[in-house]
């Protein structure tokens, strides 16, 4: 029984390993690309340090990391349920 769904199941674009790796690929050659206009583009920064190669790629995905991180470690446990809440 378990076998007829499995083959009723359509398969989606990233079960195929290839899907996935050219994904990859066309990513980090997007991030390669924005991130080599940094040298091309002038900056109006307001503090030094702003100015320097790669700041905001930096300052991004460091604000990502800290984002996920009090969700889960501070937020998280704030409004989590116990198992047995709604019996």
């Amino acid at each position: 029984m378990n076998n007829q769904k499995d083959r009723d199941e359509k398969a989606h674009v990233f079960d195929n390993p290839r899907n996935v790796k050219r994904l990859l690929v066309i990513f980090y050659t997007c991030v390669a690309g924005l991130l080599s206009l940094d040298f091309f583009h002038h900056k109006h920064a307001y503090f030094p340090w702003e100015k320097s190669f790669g700041f905001y790629a930096v300052y991004g995905f460091v604000a990502c990391v800290v984002l996920v991180l009090v969700a889960k470690y501070i937020l998280r446990p704030m409004v989590i349920r116990k198992e047995d809440y709604y019996e």
